[in-house]
């Protein structure tokens, strides 16, 4: 007896899928291990990091970087995650040809409120995979950031980061591959509300 299964698009038919309009605009998105997932809604403390990170990061960040927000940035051969925010190579075409690839990648931010579980249960062995160096969790319910680096893959075939650090809400952090651009987490992290 056969077991259904469900399909599995890969990055081009994915990608084909948008073309032929079969999303609809405003949609939030994102292809993971071939499925495509919808992207929960975000509270009102995951946007006011949000936006206190669009006030701290580009003036960090400057023109040493490219610093991009829930756009795509492409895992092959089946996925193309939507991050809250991505620090990439700067390329000489601002990646008009092609979405940034995991070489590219310098360091990808989550903010998780709803979806912290899945932020670390799905994203980390995602981005470890992909060989991205450092991924950052703004966790909203623990009011700490974690910080994940080194990835690796176990014998049993399993994608992690040797390395977590936890950063507390009031201290600061230099950005990965950047150490003497320094971001004050008390200005990121909202005041602790009942969220």
């Amino acid at each position: 007896m056969r077991i259904p299964q469900a399909k599995r698009f890969t990055l081009d038919e994915y990608h084909r899928l948008t073309e032929l309009g079969f999303f609809h605009e405003g949609d939030r998105l994102e292809l993971i291990n071939g499925e495509i997932i919808e992207m929960v809604s975000k509270g009102k403390a995951h946007e006011t990091c949000l936006r206190n990170l669009w006030k701290l990061l580009p003036k960090l960040v400057e023109d040493r970087a490219t610093l991009q927000s829930q756009a795509p940035i492409t895992l092959p051969p089946n996925s193309e995650p939507e991050p809250d925010f991505a620090i990439v190579k700067n390329k000489e075409d601002n990646y008009l040809s092609a979405h940034p690839a995991p070489t590219d990648v310098l360091l990808v931010i989550e903010v998780s409120d709803s979806s912290l579980d899945y932020d670390q249960v799905v994203k980390i062995p995602l981005y470890a995979k992909a060989a991205i160096s450092d991924y950052w969790i703004f966790n909203l319910f623990d009011n700490h950031l974690e910080c994940y680096s080194e990835p690796y893959q176990d014998s049993l075939g399993k994608y992690g980061y040797a390395n977590k650090r936890i950063i507390l809400h009031n201290q600061t952090i230099s950005l990965p591959r950047f150490p003497d651009l320094y971001l004050d987490l008390g200005r990121v992290f909202p005041p602790k509300l009942n969220y």
